[in-house]
């Protein structure tokens, strides 16, 4: 059975995963976390020094910035050099956006790696806190009321499905775009109003706006007719859905909100890390169990 786990990198979420992992009876090392002080929970090691004091391994999400390890709390960058990826020989790895990870360190295609980013518990859950963190942005800068406020939702995907529930529950009205007929009719179905993406151009103005399509649905046509005096803000991810330089010139109050579930909860988003991979294992036939 598998008795210690190091958390290679990351942020608060990384943080609030040792502690699940610590709760669960494990022995905890993190690495790359040299910029804080232990409080005698975890051991803090250099990342290489981590990586050979556990069993698995988990990397941040996103696992990769700027071509290097996502690391906030080290004081140096760390690079997937050839002493690091000597270190991950024979390791069992937990990452996010695993591409992402082989493009800069392509020798650990040959390694055990396996990325939670991709399952579906993980998605679901990170989109209620994405949810979650964008209705925090619209209450903070929207100065009406939610109740009774005519908003759009762009995309009906697992974002798009959480967050439009959650803002029927607070009484808004609210119109969600879709492409495909079968969400349309969840949608209706969930007493929301629904509208083919197309023919967006021809609903009067919204309050608010919220998109979730990576892709660029709100263009300078599109913001001209329903986003005037709206708040827009963009949840996909990069380049998102909707011309910012428009807006400026428009003064339309636009965001581009990403990395929502690290900021507005990270707790909940670390836990559901330890979460989905604690279910790796578990059904993985290959893998031992937790301790």
């Amino acid at each position: 059975m598998y008795q210690s786990v190091s958390i290679i990198g990351g942020d608060k979420r990384q943080l609030y995963c040792a502690k699940a992992f610590l709760n669960d009876g494990l022995k905890v090392t993190l690495g790359g976390f040299d910029k804080l002080k232990s409080d005698g929970e975890f051991t803090i090691l250099s990342p290489i020094e981590a990586i050979k004091n556990s069993e698995l391994l988990v990397f941040p999400l996103p696992c990769i910035k700027g071509g290097k390890l996502n690391a906030p709390f080290s004081k140096e960058d760390v690079y997937f050099d050839e002493e690091l990826l000597s270190s991950l020989s024979g390791k069992k790895i937990f990452t996010s956006m695993k591409d992402r990870l082989f493009e800069v360190a392509p020798k650990l295609k040959n390694e055990q790696v396996f990325d939670y980013s991709t399952r579906e518990e993980f998605q679901v859950l990170n989109a209620v806190s994405t949810a979650e963190g964008a209705l925090e942005i619209a209450l903070r800068e929207y100065e009406g009321t939610i109740s009774k406020s005519r908003v759009l939702v762009c995309g009906y995907g697992r974002i798009g499905k959480a967050l439009s529930e959650m803002l029927s529950f607070l009484n808004a009205d609210v119109t969600v775009s879709a492409r495909k007929e079968s969400d349309l009719s969840w949608i209706t179905m969930r007493r929301c109003k629904a509208v083919k993406t197309e023919k967006l151009c021809e609903q009067k103005p919204f309050d608010i706006i919220f998109n979730t399509v990576p892709a660029l649905i709100l263009d300078s046509y599109l913001l001209s007719h329903i986003a005037k005096n709206a708040i827009v803000i963009d949840l996909a991810s990069v380049p998102g859905g909707v011309d910012f330089e428009a807006c400026s010139r428009m003064d339309i109050f636009a965001i581009h909100a990403l990395s929502l579930p690290g900021k507005a909860s990270p707790k909940t988003a670390g836990e559901t890390i330890k979460d989905t991979i604690t279910n790796m294992l578990e059904e993985d036939k290959g893998c031992q169990k937790l301790a």
